[in-house]
């Protein structure tokens, strides 16, 4: 490894005057460090696993997405379903299918990647605000356990399939309501607003007239409503006051099913808290017998996030080291935006550390940036780093196991990583590396 330039001076370069090591619970559970600072994860050393794999990667512990998955399955007595825009292959599909959720999908490539890898369609429930009738019909085809309904064109829509299946069981579905509660997040993450693309209005009076209108549909099911209130939330208290509100809708209704839609946050940065998945239960259940609504009634969730985020780490290379005396120190890896546009997208903040020396102090501030033409390709605005970093690093960022792979592009034609789960000292990539060749797969 090269030697970087000096690092003294540079309003963004400085060495600042104390700086922890990264916080362990940023990690995935299953991470263990060295006496001499470096990282494993699933039994697996993450510097042996760049040397064979390359970077950028995705490193998974397998372990704690299954703890994660049982902990959901318990916290909501089975009724809880894996929100697979969060992240999704054929591995994470069987997955969470393993351990016994269902699966929420919310365009056709999500419901086409759940049945192929082998989870029974009655196990998915199919979410979109503008579902083709393409989409509804192969739901309906494969059996589908629930439709998300979203608005009345697509009322009109399921109502002309639906008669062509005469004398077949009744399609399940919730209607999707928007209860005017505005979540404590970015405004391109909440959706439980009146102003939203989402559902129908509570207030406007479109959620009843919905409701009206599947009840009068034949061959059609309305088991109960759907409420989602936005993403990255980081407290209880809106998921309470949305079962507040959406209670008083909800009981003359006389329905089985209340779902509270996902949403749940995760901590990304030192400092950020986040509720645990038993505790948001424990919060939505307790609102619930509050608001009166009947312990019969069937609660049910959504995470997806608050399942997967935790449990991957991204691994690239630093590429150039670059000082602006007076100004900044950028350093460059070898993805960016492609594989993690959060930060573009939201301003989403994320920690920085090296695998080589995991736990050690990060007085060095720097911007961390990808390697693509724009200026905001940024990963890490204000990273710590430690002062020793050179050219030739393995530079980390945990915390991205949710809208990394999932989010992922091929801007500037660069391929995308390859996603490896670890687990008991072994590890399998479970998506490959996308090659250059097959940036031309599409091309006639």
């Amino acid at each position: 490894m090269s030697t970087p330039p000096s690092l003294t001076g540079g309003a963004g370069g400085l060495l600042a005057p104390a700086a922890d090591p990264l916080p362990t619970h940023l990690l995935p559970d299953t991470a263990r460090i060295s006496p001499e600072g470096r990282l494993s994860v699933g039994g697996v050393d993450v510097l042996e696993l760049v040397a064979e794999l390359g970077t950028p990667v995705f490193v998974y512990d397998e372990a704690h997405l299954r703890a994660r998955c049982r902990e959901a399955v318990a916290a909501w007595k089975g009724g809880v379903a894996y929100a697979t825009k969060a992240f999704l292959c054929k591995a994470m599909a069987g997955l969470a299918h393993e351990e016994g959720m269902a699966l929420d999908v919310s365009t056709g490539g999500e419901m086409h990647v759940a049945l192929a890898a082998g989870v029974p369609a009655r196990w998915l429930v199919l979410h979109g605000n503008n579902k083709s009738e393409e989409e509804l019909a192969r739901a309906l085809q494969a059996g589908v356990g629930r439709i998300v309904v979203d608005s009345f064109n697509e009322i009109e829509r399921l109502g002309r399939l639906v008669a062509e299946r005469a004398g077949r069981p009744p399609v399940r579905v919730l209607a999707r309501v928007t209860p005017g509660i505005e979540a404590h997040t970015h405004e391109y993450i909440r959706t439980g607003q009146e102003d939203t693309k989402f559902g129908f209005g509570l207030a406007s009076g479109a959620a009843a007239e919905a409701v009206a209108r599947l009840r009068r549909l034949p061959g059609v099911e309305l088991a109960g409503l759907h409420a989602h209130i936005g993403s990255q939330v980081l407290t209880t208290s809106s998921f309470e006051k949305a079962v507040a509100v959406l209670a008083e809708f909800f009981l003359p209704l006389d329905l089985p099913e209340l779902c509270i839609g996902g949403g749940l946050g995760v901590p990304y940065t030192a400092g950020q808290e986040a509720p645990s998945l038993t505790e948001w239960a424990r919060a939505v259940h307790g609102a619930a017998h509050r608001a009166g609504i009947p312990e019969a009634t069937r609660l049910t969730a959504e995470p997806g996030r608050a399942i997967v985020a935790g449990a991957a780490i991204t691994c690239y290379t630093v590429g150039t080291i670059k000082e602006l005396t007076g100004v900044r120190t950028y350093v460059a890896v070898d993805g960016g935006m492609s594989d993690n546009p959060r930060p573009v997208l939201y301003g989403s903040g994320y920690e920085t550390f090296l695998p080589r020396a995991t736990d050690a102090p990060r007085p060095l501030r720097a911007t961390v940036v990808g390697k693509h033409c724009e200026s905001g390709d940024v990963i890490v605005r204000r990273a710590a780093l430690p002062s020793d970093l050179a050219v030739g690093d393995v530079l980390a960022t945990p915390v991205t196991g949710a809208y990394g792979h999932s989010m992922a592009s091929t801007y500037n034609k660069v391929p995308r990583p390859p996603v490896v789960f670890v687990s008991n000292g072994r590890a399998r990539v479970v998506v490959r590396r996308e090659t250059c060749d097959d940036l031309l797969l599409l091309d006639q």
